[in-house]
């Protein structure tokens, strides 16, 4: 399953220095354009920029991913793309 597209709304957000993340931006990505994951965030953190699946808190506080990849390359592969077309 190939990326094919990547979208990329960014926030208009100030960036806090004290918070533990500031997010930059929103992005949809594609695959084989046949299947699309919207809400993927780009934040900025002292480690540098990472890329977060769509996530839901739920009553008991705990956040879980609603979509997310099965192993380490198919998540390199997304988070590529979307740092490579938010840096664009």
């Amino acid at each position: 399953m190939d990326v094919t597209e990547v979208r990329i709304k960014k926030t208009v957000r100030e960036f806090d220095p004290n918070a533990k993340e500031n997010l930059l931006a929103w992005a949809s990505v594609t695959f084989d354009q046949s299947f699309v994951i919207h809400n993927v965030k780009i934040v900025d953190t002292p480690k540098g920029l990472s890329v977060l699946m769509p996530s839901r808190k739920m009553k008991d506080g705990e956040i879980k991913d609603i979509a997310h990849p099965l192993n380490i390359e198919t998540r390199r592969k997304i988070e590529q793309a979307v740092v490579t077309e938010y840096k664009k």
